[in-house]
């Protein structure tokens, strides 16, 4: 009986993590000379998680490029950007809060990052709202800049000459990051960040758990889900979808070509209008890398 007890449980453990780390992808099809593959990152869980997905390194070596958001590599378009975060002249963040709102955020931003209003009003809304929560998951989620998965293969690819290709443009890449919600709902997300500080980071350890398990469906639901209230909302999701539809235009030439390697937040891939969803409605065959250990039990692609 014992040993029916062990086997039983070896089986239900099996079935249950078989189904999760599905973050690798390749893509083939719709007439393409050689397979590309796509990678789910997120930029809070560290390098060395890389060293536990099956054959990553390997499908790495048989790209001849790599594709990804935002080609970082580009110092010029990193100066743009810099620029690009802050405010006209004639925009004063005094115009937008009350007095207690205004000493709030103040507050809230000299606690956490040594700097207050007097040396950051200058600042758009989004940069310093984005600026408070990269501190909070230093705090609470050990997030080290220095160790992130984020940009990895985008270095490698550059220490070995082989293109890095950005999805967007540095226009399109200032709009996300500064311009995609109105102004005043920047001020509101901004007062909210630095009101309920435990609520951001509640949702990016949950976000961060989901993207460990590969369950990257129940990270679109998270973020697209009526009970998200932290500052990358359904709105923000909105604009995401909208991107994904673009981007599977801007993948057709290097899809055909092959042998691309593109690297994602996970946040784009998963869900009814993820990324992942979208190639496959195009036309392309797109399957997990380690489809071997999947299940009929779950389904989180």
């Amino acid at each position: 009986m014992k040993i029916k007890r062990y086997i039983l449980t070896f089986v239900l453990i099996t079935l249950t993590l078989g189904t999760y780390a599905q973050l690798l992808y390749e893509i083939s099809g719709n007439s393409v000379r050689k397979k590309s593959y796509v990678l789910a990152t997120d930029k809070y869980v560290e390098i060395q998680f890389l060293d536990t997905i099956p054959n990553l390194f390997k499908c790495f070596g048989m790209c001849n490029k790599v594709i990804t958001e935002f080609a970082m590599q580009d110092y010029e378009a990193l100066a743009a950007l810099r620029q690009a975060a802050l405010l006209p002249d004639s925009v004063k963040l005094t115009n937008y809060y009350s007095e207690s709102e205004y000493q709030q955020i103040d507050n809230a931003l000299r606690i956490n990052l040594g700097l207050g209003l007097d040396k950051l009003c200058r600042m758009k809304p989004s940069y310093l709202a984005e600026m408070f929560r990269a501190e909070l998951m230093k705090q609470w989620l050990n997030y080290d800049e220095q160790k992130t998965m984020s940009g990895f293969f985008e270095a490698i690819a550059a220490e070995r000459n082989m293109p890095v290709i950005g999805l967007d443009n540095i226009g399109e890449t200032m709009y996300m990051l500064f311009d995609r919600e109105p102004f005043h709902w920047q001020c509101a997300e901004l007062l909210k960040v630095t009101e309920y500080p435990e609520n951001e980071v509640k949702q990016e350890r949950m976000l961060r758990d989901m993207y460990l398990d590969g369950r990257l469906r129940d990270i679109a639901y998270q973020v697209e889900g009526p009970d998200n209230n932290t500052s990358v909302s359904y709105s923000d999701y909105k604009v995401f979808c909208q991107r994904n539809e673009q981007w599977v235009k801007r993948l057709k030439p290097y899809l055909t070509d092959g042998g691309a390697f593109i690297t994602l937040d996970a946040v784009y891939l998963g869900g009814e209008k993820g990324l992942l969803e979208l190639l496959r409605a195009a036309g392309y065959r797109v399957r997990p890398v380690n489809r071997k250990v999947i299940t009929a039990k779950h389904n989180n692609n």
